[in-house]
Protein backbone atom coordinates (compact mmCIF):
# COMPACT_ATOMS: atom_id res chain seq x y z
CA UNK A 1 0.00 0.00 0.00
CA UNK A 2 0.96 3.71 -0.78
CA UNK A 3 1.10 6.46 1.12
CA UNK A 4 -1.35 8.60 -1.35
CA UNK A 5 -4.05 5.73 -0.61
CA UNK A 6 -3.93 6.68 3.24
CA UNK A 7 -3.32 10.05 3.22
CA UNK A 8 -5.65 12.55 3.93
CA UNK A 9 -6.31 14.96 1.00
CA UNK A 10 -6.96 18.26 1.21
CA UNK A 11 -4.84 19.19 3.83
CA UNK A 12 -5.66 21.87 6.53
CA UNK A 13 -2.70 24.40 6.73
CA UNK A 14 -2.07 28.06 8.59
CA UNK A 15 0.65 30.86 7.52
CA UNK A 16 3.13 31.03 10.26
CA UNK A 17 2.02 34.29 11.02
CA UNK A 18 -0.95 33.94 11.86
CA UNK A 19 -1.87 33.90 15.94
CA UNK A 20 -2.02 30.79 17.59
CA UNK A 21 -5.47 30.50 18.54
CA UNK A 22 -6.52 30.46 15.01
CA UNK A 23 -4.69 27.48 14.90
CA UNK A 24 -5.85 25.70 17.84
CA UNK A 25 -9.54 26.45 16.09
CA UNK A 26 -8.62 24.89 13.37
CA UNK A 27 -7.13 21.73 15.28
CA UNK A 28 -10.65 21.88 17.96
CA UNK A 29 -13.14 22.24 14.55
CA UNK A 30 -11.61 19.98 12.78
CA UNK A 31 -10.26 17.01 15.15
CA UNK A 32 -6.97 17.31 13.97
CA UNK A 33 -3.90 17.14 15.83
CA UNK A 34 -1.12 18.06 13.58
CA UNK A 35 -1.38 21.29 11.14
CA UNK A 36 1.74 21.71 7.94
CA UNK A 37 2.71 25.49 8.38
CA UNK A 38 2.52 26.76 4.41
CA UNK A 39 5.17 29.64 3.06
CA UNK A 40 2.64 31.78 0.72
CA UNK A 41 4.12 29.57 -2.27
CA UNK A 42 2.42 26.05 -0.66
CA UNK A 43 5.52 24.69 0.57
CA UNK A 44 5.96 23.37 3.79
CA UNK A 45 8.16 25.39 6.12
CA UNK A 46 6.61 23.85 9.71
CA UNK A 47 4.94 21.97 11.58
CA UNK A 48 2.50 22.78 14.57
CA UNK A 49 1.00 19.69 16.74
CA UNK A 50 -1.38 20.25 19.43
CA UNK A 51 1.54 19.27 22.02
CA UNK A 52 3.12 22.32 20.87
CA UNK A 53 -0.07 24.42 21.21
CA UNK A 54 -0.18 22.79 24.81
CA UNK A 55 3.35 24.18 25.92
CA UNK A 56 2.93 27.59 25.10
CA UNK A 57 -0.61 27.90 26.45
CA UNK A 58 -1.28 29.02 30.18
CA UNK A 59 -2.21 25.86 32.23
CA UNK A 60 -5.25 25.44 33.58
CA UNK A 61 -4.01 24.94 36.88
CA UNK A 62 -3.29 28.86 36.77
CA UNK A 63 -5.72 31.42 38.13
CA UNK A 64 -6.37 32.68 34.65
CA UNK A 65 -9.59 32.79 33.28
CA UNK A 66 -10.77 31.18 29.89
CA UNK A 67 -10.60 34.77 28.37
CA UNK A 68 -7.35 35.30 29.29
CA UNK A 69 -5.95 32.04 28.30
CA UNK A 70 -7.22 32.29 24.64
CA UNK A 71 -5.94 36.07 24.69
CA UNK A 72 -2.36 34.80 25.60
CA UNK A 73 -2.31 32.36 22.40
CA UNK A 74 -4.03 35.05 20.61
CA UNK A 75 -0.81 37.27 21.11
CA UNK A 76 1.58 34.96 19.96
CA UNK A 77 2.01 33.76 15.96
CA UNK A 78 2.65 30.03 14.75
CA UNK A 79 6.27 31.16 13.47
CA UNK A 80 7.06 31.27 17.55
CA UNK A 81 5.96 27.63 18.59
CA UNK A 82 5.77 25.64 15.36
CA UNK A 83 8.62 23.13 14.55
CA UNK A 84 10.99 23.91 11.99
CA UNK A 85 12.45 20.26 11.05
CA UNK A 86 9.85 18.24 8.76
CA UNK A 87 10.18 14.82 7.76
CA UNK A 88 8.09 14.47 5.42
CA UNK A 89 6.58 11.82 2.85
CA UNK A 90 6.00 11.57 -0.98
CA UNK A 91 3.08 10.10 -2.72
CA UNK A 92 4.13 6.62 -3.89
CA UNK A 93 6.69 6.00 -0.55
CA UNK A 94 5.05 2.84 1.39
CA UNK A 95 2.69 3.15 4.31
CA UNK A 96 5.58 0.86 6.18
CA UNK A 97 8.84 3.02 5.25
CA UNK A 98 6.53 6.03 6.52
CA UNK A 99 5.15 4.03 9.74
CA UNK A 100 9.15 3.53 10.20
CA UNK A 101 10.19 7.00 9.46
CA UNK A 102 7.19 8.40 12.00
CA UNK A 103 8.33 5.82 14.58
CA UNK A 104 12.23 6.78 14.05
CA UNK A 105 11.61 10.38 14.14
CA UNK A 106 9.07 10.03 16.92
CA UNK A 107 6.64 12.51 14.97
CA UNK A 108 2.52 11.84 14.95
CA UNK A 109 2.49 12.94 10.97
CA UNK A 110 4.33 12.93 7.84
CA UNK A 111 3.16 15.97 5.54
CA UNK A 112 2.73 14.46 1.72
CA UNK A 113 5.24 16.33 -0.51
CA UNK A 114 5.09 16.21 -4.25
CA UNK A 115 7.47 17.97 -6.58
CA UNK A 116 7.98 20.51 -3.40
CA UNK A 117 4.23 20.97 -3.16
CA UNK A 118 1.62 19.64 -0.21
CA UNK A 119 -0.57 16.64 -1.50
CA UNK A 120 -1.58 15.40 1.65
CA UNK A 121 -0.71 14.53 5.10
CA UNK A 122 -0.58 11.00 7.10
CA UNK A 123 -1.08 10.68 10.41
CA UNK A 124 -0.48 8.00 13.12
CA UNK A 125 -4.32 8.04 13.06
CA UNK A 126 -4.65 6.86 9.84
CA UNK A 127 -1.90 4.34 10.76
CA UNK A 128 -3.89 2.74 13.06
CA UNK A 129 -7.31 3.04 10.90
CA UNK A 130 -4.88 0.49 8.88
CA UNK A 131 -4.52 -1.84 11.27
CA UNK A 132 -8.26 -1.86 12.43
CA UNK A 133 -8.81 -3.06 8.74
CA UNK A 134 -6.14 -5.77 8.60
CA UNK A 135 -8.26 -9.38 8.75
CA UNK A 136 -7.14 -11.64 11.48
CA UNK A 137 -6.00 -14.05 8.32
CA UNK A 138 -3.15 -11.29 7.65
CA UNK A 139 -1.95 -10.96 10.91
CA UNK A 140 -0.68 -14.63 10.60
CA UNK A 141 1.65 -13.42 8.06
CA UNK A 142 3.53 -10.84 10.63
CA UNK A 143 6.35 -12.18 12.07
CA UNK A 144 6.08 -12.64 15.54
CA UNK A 145 7.15 -11.25 18.33
CA UNK A 146 7.51 -8.03 16.57
CA UNK A 147 10.73 -6.04 17.11
CA UNK A 148 11.11 -3.66 19.64
CA UNK A 149 11.98 -0.17 18.83
CA UNK A 150 15.50 0.66 20.46
CA UNK A 151 15.60 3.25 23.21
CA UNK A 152 15.96 6.58 23.34
CA UNK A 153 18.89 8.02 25.67
CA UNK A 154 17.11 10.64 27.66
CA UNK A 155 19.09 14.06 27.49
CA UNK A 156 20.78 13.24 23.84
Amino acid sequence: MLVQDLMTSPVLTIRADKPLVVVQEIMKWNHVRHVPVVAADGTVIGMVSQRDLLAAAVSTLSDKTNADRRQHLAMGDVERVMQREVYTAAPFQSVQSAAAMMRAKRVGSLPVVEDGQLVGIITDADMIRLVEHIPDSGLGLVPMPLPRAAAVPVGV
